[in-house]
């Protein structure tokens, strides 16, 4: 889930005028037959309306050694099309992309939806690997990822954990992230703001973060039934009007079997705040973005509505940290998944980021 010092004063929406409200239900499409680059570029082909739920399942899940990883991947669309990196957060999985990716797909886009270490057929190639997922961790293997594949430059794309991952690449590695879709924006990590107390209605929604850093929480993550139970009350939580069946959960339920997935969900909110330490491989780069780095790659931000980590002031408050072509929307009637939510809206940020 989201850094919860980013959204320290996230108690209300604003409505500035400066943002794209879209009253969208998750089966809506944008307007018009051609989506306008907010900046003057190309004018950006639309995506055909696509119902949420229309996909249910990926081709064969292909397999790649990369980094430290043996990185699980699903991959649609021509092998020499422009590239798209799709990245899931938690706790969900790479179906949060089951709908766009067939989509972006149809368009030309070569996508890959990778499983993030500690999640489905992604595992780690040496049992002496620790187990740990800082921010920078995660962002590296997706550096690496690419490398395997020898991708140079792609269209990063992410919500939740997969926003994150995808900042990091565009601030550190900028060369290697052609534009960039960021739903709810700025969400780089800062691990010493978060031992700060935020506002009681914010910690509220971090309820989880503090079960996780005791013993019962890690005991309820590493028993499937309680896990799961758990996982489950997370989306219903955060994507209030999405009406999800229980073969659409188990669908990415099974990502959760992983046999580190424990290990990696629990070490990554225990680091950020404060409980672990990094491990001294990272430390270089978790200095690096301790500093806010900015963001100057082609970037539309995206904020869903109902989302209760969504920040007020439609983007404005983390718009400084964004020094490149830019556009922000807000999206109204959908919550934290929104990619599988609103799957035409997420792919179409896609086709505009890229035509920015």
């Amino acid at each position: 889930m989201i850094n919860r010092r980013t959204f320290g004063k996230a108690i209300g929406l604003g409505t500035g005028a400066a943002a794209m409200a879209l009253n969208l239900p998750g089966t809506a499409s944008a307007a018009g037959t051609t989506a306008a680059s907010p900046n003057g570029g190309t004018p950006a082909p639309t995506v055909p309306p696509i119902a949420a739920g229309t996909h249910t399942t990926f081709p064969a899940i292909k397999q790649v050694k990369a980094g430290v990883l043996d990185v699980g991947y699903a991959e649609l669309g021509p092998s020499h099309g422009p590239v798209v990196i799709c990245l899931h957060g938690w706790p969900y999985d790479i179906h949060s992309f089951v709908d766009v990716a067939p989509a972006l797909a149809g368009l030309g886009y070569r996508v890959l939806v990778p499983y993030l270490r500690g999640h489905g057929s992604t595992t780690f190639l040496s049992h002496r690997t620790p187990r740990t997922a800082e921010q920078s961790a995660v962002a590296l293997d997706i550096v690496a990822f690419m490398d395997a594949l020898r991708i140079d430059r792609a269209v990063l794309a992410g919500f939740d954990w997969g926003s994150r991952t995808a900042d990091i690449i565009a601030a550190l590695w900028p060369e290697r992230v052609k534009a960039l879709v960021s739903t709810s924006g700025y969400v780089i990590t800062n691990v010493e703001a978060q031992k700060s107390p935020a506002a009681a209605a914010v910690e509220h929604n971090w309820w989880y973060q503090w079960y996780f850093a005791t013993e019962r929480g890690k005991q309820a993550m590493e028993t499937p039934q309680d896990r799961d139970a758990l996982c489950r009350l997370v989306w219903q939580i955060v994507s209030p009007n999405w009406n999800f069946d229980d073969a659409t959960f188990q669908r990415t339920a099974q990502a959760f079997t992983n046999p580190d997935y424990a290990a990696i969900v629990l070490f990554n909110y225990r680091w950020r705040i404060g409980l672990l330490r990094t491990d001294p491989r990272y430390a270089h780069y978790e200095k690096l973005l301790a500093a806010a780095p900015s963001i100057g790659v082609p970037t539309i931000t995206l904020d869903p509505a109902l989302d209760p980590f969504t920040p007020p002031g439609d983007g404005m408050n983390y718009r400084t940290h964004f020094t490149g072509a830019y556009d922000h929307r807000t999206i109204q009637n959908i919550g934290h998944n929104l990619p599988q939510e609103a799957p035409t809206v997420f792919a179409q940020a896609v086709v505009d980021a890229d035509h920015l």
